[in-house]
């Protein structure tokens, strides 16, 4: 579940209440007027992103300021300019290994990499500890907390995730995410039955004004940024669905966002509304039955299941897959279980 840590740990707010007298302006450059905290296209992205509010709402970079607007601006706290990455010996599932980068299968509960009230323990802290006495660089170019890493999964998912070993594969590697052409699936467990055996989800994602760390199916485009998330029935179990879901974007929370936008949130999901009884029976051994269940996967049920990317150096198209976990493994065999045997329970009841 997520860490029980206070907001002020890892969040700055900056607060700029416009003067009765001021004459319009772009947002951007009043604020870049006030403070020199943020670079302009850094605060571009952060008013994209909705970190910026305008009496309670999002705006666009266009936005002009009018007297007495109350502004918000909320940005995560750097890490101390002092900290250093720590090797650490912690076990890492690499599936696969070569000169120009490996496939890491990582754990539910692993962060990927350091940050306010996650500053050791990641995957980062474990690779630099792997890279160690390898004679490897454990950083490439400014991106210190991120040594090799291509993308991020979300805490609570797990399965598999690139890593670069040197700065051409980390170059190669971020212009197929960057062009979509990199192939990443996942499999989803979501609650209801899902009507179409196929579809696509296309929407803005952004953040929601009303709690920072969550996200949102948004209107404008001025609001998020664009997501496009391939999905298909795998299986039916009648109260949940497991579906594969194929990224043609990679926006924070998509999969959890877009599937909880059909009515289908993921299965114990805390963020998302996924972590209560959503489709099903009032028997109370069906929900003794969802609660066992709950216990066994205490996260949502999300897996990055699959990668295909061309490799850096070869050229070649090449392809990755991981099994499930095993809290993901047994919760779909309970839910198989369960429905093998609904009628003698509901009988029963």
């Amino acid at each position: 579940m997520e860490d029980k840590f206070k907001k002020e740990d890892w969040i700055t707010e900056k607060i700029f209440i416009v003067d009765p007298k001021q004459s319009p302006i772009r947002i951007d450059k009043f604020i870049i007027e006030k403070t020199s905290m943020l670079s302009r296209s850094k605060l571009q992205t952060a008013i994209r992103d909705g970190r910026v509010l305008v009496n309670q709402k999002v705006v666009s970079v266009n936005y002009k300021v009018r007297p007495n607007d109350k502004i918000v601006m909320e940005l995560d706290k750097p890490l101390d300019p002092d900290y250093t990455i720590t090797a650490e010996d912690i076990p890492l599932d690499i599936i696969y290994e070569d000169d120009d980068l490996l496939i890491v299968n990582k754990v539910a509960g692993m962060v990927v990499h350091p940050g306010i009230g996650n500053p050791n323990g990641t995957l980062v802290n474990a690779l630099a500890g792997y890279f160690k006495d390898k004679e490897l660089p454990v950083k490439y170019g400014n991106d210190a907390d991120r040594p090799g890493l291509v993308h991020r999964i979300d805490k609570q998912t797990s399965g598999l995730l690139v890593v670069a070993k040197t700065e051409q594969a980390m170059t190669h590697l971020s212009k197929q995410f960057a062009d979509h052409s990199l192939e990443r699936k996942y499999y989803a467990l979501v609650w209801g039955d899902v009507e179409a055996d196929e579809g696509t989800i296309e929407s803005y994602i952004g953040r929601n004004p009303k709690n920072r760390t969550e996200r949102v199916v948004v209107e404008e485009e001025y609001q998020g940024k664009w997501a496009i998330t391939h999905y298909k029935v795998v299986k039916r179990f009648y109260y949940v669905t497991l579906v594969e879901c194929q990224l043609e974007t990679g926006r924070t929370h998509q999969i959890r966002v877009h599937m909880k936008s059909l009515g289908h949130p993921l299965f114990s999901d805390d963020k998302y509304g996924g972590d209560r009884i959503r489709k099903g029976t009032v028997f109370t051994r069906y929900k003794q039955f969802v609660e066992n269940c709950f216990k066994l996967m205490p996260r949502q049920a999300l897996h990055a299941k699959t990668l295909g990317f061309e490799h850096p150096t070869t050229g070649e198209r090449v392809h990755f897959d991981s099994e499930l976990p095993d809290d993901f493994a047994q919760v779909l065999e309970k839910w198989h279980n369960y429905l093998s045997h609904r009628k003698d329970i509901m009988g029963n009841e």
